[in-house]
Formats: C-alpha cells, structure tokens, sequence
C-alpha cells in the first residue's frame, strides 16, 4: 500500500472555517470537500518537509494568505484508503486569519466560509471531522487559556457548544456541555452571558436547537464586538493611546481609530501586552513599557486617552486585568480620559463573579508572608469616561438593566 504524509490545515475567521472543494483535475478526491491539504513533499521521492513548514506552504500556495496565526497542531493519525491502495498520514493544523479575502490557486474548485458542523454533512475527503476534531476548541482549552481576552474565548466557548450539540443526539449531554463551559471561566460574564443565551434560544431543547442557536450567537458575538470598538474608536481617533493586557475589541478599536501613537504595557503576570504590541507593530507606531513604568509614561509619551477592555462590567465598577485600577488613577491626576470598550453581554448578571488567581508565582521563598498576586482587579466607574459598547455609551442604570436581562437567562 502506498503511503503518503500530508497536512490538513483549517483557517478560521469569525467563528468559521475556509472549506473548500477540490477540482476536478486534482489528484486525490476531486469535487470533494476538504481544508487546505499538500503532501509533506511537494514531489515524490522528496524528502518530507517539517509538517508545519508544509502546512504554511499549502496555505500560501492555496489561498495567498502569508501569515495566519497558528492556533493548535494535532497529532498526527492514519487513514486507509483501499479503494484507491493509499495509507494517509494526516497532520491536522488550526489557523487563525483576520481577513476572509484569499486568492484560489486551481485546485480550488469553489470554496466557502462554514461553521464547522458543515463538515458532516457534506460529501468530504475521508476523515475530514476527525482531522477537525483534534484541533478544535474544547471545554479544557477554554478553561486553560491565559493568552486572550474574555470576549474572543466566549467566541471559542460557543463554538465548543455547537460542535459537541452536533456530535450527540441527547440534549442532557449538551446541557452538561454548556454547565462545564460555565464553570470553565467563573470571572467572565461574556461567556456566561453568550452560553446562557444559545441554551435559552433552544427552546425546542434538542440538541440541534442548541447548534443553531450557537451558530446564531457567534455571529451576533463577532458583530457586537465590531460595534463597541467604532463606538470606542470615535472617541480615540488619531490620538495618542494608553492600553494594557490583551483585548481583541481595543485592537479592533484602535485599528479603526488610527492613533498617532500606542503605549502599552507589558502586563504582568501573563506578559500578553508584549505579544499585543508586537502585533500593532506592524500597523502602529507603538512604544512598549514595564507595568511599573506604565503611570510615569503617560507624561512622557504624551497621552491623549486610555483605552482598556474589560473582562466583567458591574453598575459601580469595572473588572479587568492587574494594572488597569492603577492606570485609571494615573490618568484621572492628568485628566487624560479612559474609555472602557466591551460589548454590553460582559455586563455581570450579579455580583457573584469570583475573580481567578494569576497562574505565575510571585515568590516561592520560606518566609512566612502572605502573596498577593491577582490576575484582575476592579476600578471604579467612577474613574471611568465611558463604558463603550454596541449600545452606545453605557450609564450606572443601562448596566443595570442589561443584567437584569442578562439574569433571566439563567432560567434555561
């Protein structure tokens, strides 16, 4: 039996995946639907590449796209065909890209951008959703991830929703799902706020209730999002802006915005404000600086606002990374303005949101101290310009009503 090494590689923007449909000239499974696939040696006989070098190839070749963002590498897994005498080693990828404008090489006959659960129900190259399924998002990836903000895991939290919805036909099994994604984050309201949600547009209460509605709310997510950062962006534009931690709304926000100029922090314990200030590199003239630095550089820098996410927003306060209190302080004694941008589903339904402890330890000696080394904190409204979300600016009685709402969806 002939064996062949090739990588299945899976884009996803938006809560989507790239699926395409091979060409009619193309050598294995032509009119069928795959991911982006190459052999790991583009000629036979060839020594086989590293599998993520030929993943990146495939996916340049195949659509244009020169750096998608690497998400999760699966392990590799075989496949026989004997119809056609081949054993597939498959190494499954997951890339994430900002843009879904890419430019089809021949061997794509057509292609669209699908929720994932279109892959089983359409004619696919073999073991498509098993090439899936050992990259996509899982209740434990949700509940391990330290790198990204609350509002792109509530994304990944429904996309975990509506896959295993697709996955069983038992709408127990599904409510579990939504309970442990729940308990996966307790601190982030948006995640609590977006699975309650799908759970109670399910009325039906069958699992493919369940899947549609999750479809449903990962759009909706993905536009509300983009609405709070115009919102935010039209306060900040061509400014001089202050941020901290990691949050892909103040990144949509300030990309709409074209600052003059971005400061960030490094934002400790995590250090995601260094990843973060590599990516606005490329499209912003951006200073990095230590956490400690932050306050003394808003002089130095030259702040004209500060923009920040939020991981949970309460009527009196504001729940987000360690830092953001210190930096509210700092920029009310400069009278610089701070601008909270959230979508309004990051409204607590209560105030029973318990934050979580930073993963980092802070001192690991014998004396007998007490460590305080928390991962967010609360700042006070009060020292905040304005809440921006897809609803406009949010005042104390808005966030009120919003959780409100936001607790009738826990009658699900």
């Amino acid at each position: 039996m002939d064996e062949r090494e090739v990588v299945t590689c899976f884009l996803r923007n938006d809560g989507q995946l790239l699926l395409v449909r091979r060409s009619d000239d193309a050598e294995s499974y032509p009119g069928q639907w795959g991911a982006i696939t190459g052999y790991l040696a583009p000629e036979r006989g060839a020594p086989p590449d590293e599998p993520g070098t030929a993943a990146r190839r495939e996916i340049r070749e195949e659509t244009g796209l020169d750096d998608p963002a690497l998400v999760r590498r699966g392990e590799p897994f075989a496949v026989e065909d004997a119809h056609r005498g081949t054993r597939w080693r498959v190494h499954p990828f997951l890339f994430e890209t900002g843009t879904r404008e890419i430019d089809p090489n021949w061997e794509l006959q057509a292609y669209e951008w699908a929720h994932a659960t279109e892959i089983r129900r359409r004619e696919t190259v073999p073991d498509l959703w098993r090439s899936y399924d050992g990259v996509r998002p899982t209740v434990e990836s949700v509940a391990a991830d330290d790198e990204h903000g609350s509002a792109w895991l509530s994304v990944r939290a429904l996309e975990v929703l509506r896959d295993e919805a697709a996955l069983t036909a038992d709408f127990e099994t599904v409510a579990g799902v939504a309970r442990a994604l729940l308990a996966a984050r307790p601190s982030m309201a948006v995640v609590e706020n977006r699975i309650n949600r799908a759970m109670s547009e399910a009325s039906e209460r069958v699992p493919g209730a369940v899947e549609r509605a999750a479809r449903e709310g990962i759009t909706s997510a993905v536009e509300a999002d983009r609405a709070a950062a115009a919102v935010a962006a039209a306060r900040i534009e061509g400014a001089r802006v202050c941020t901290l931690s990691r949050s892909g709304t103040v990144e949509q926000a300030l990309d709409l915005a074209d600052p003059e100029a971005v400061l960030i922090a490094e934002s400790r314990p995590g250090g995601e404000g260094v990843a973060v200030a590599e990516s606005l590199a490329a499209r912003h003239s951006v200073t990095l600086t230590s956490d400690a630095a932050l306050a003394g550089q808003l002089n130095a820098f030259g702040a004209d606002a500060v923009v920040v996410g939020a991981d949970t927003i309460f009527p009196d306060r504001v729940l987000n990374k360690v830092g953001t209190y210190g930096l509210a302080l700092a920029a009310a004694a400069r009278e610089i303005p701070l601008y909270v941008v959230a979508s309004a589903d990051k409204v607590a339904p209560d105030d029973g949101i318990d934050t979580e402890p930073a993963a980092a330890t802070l001192y690991d000696g014998d004396a007998d101290l007490t460590v305080a080394n928390p991962l967010f904190e609360a700042t006070p409204a009060a020292l905040c310009t304005a809440t921006c979300t897809e609803r406009g600016a949010l005042e104390t009685d808005d966030v009120a009503e919003v959780a409100a709402r936001h607790r009738s969806l826990r009658e699900w």
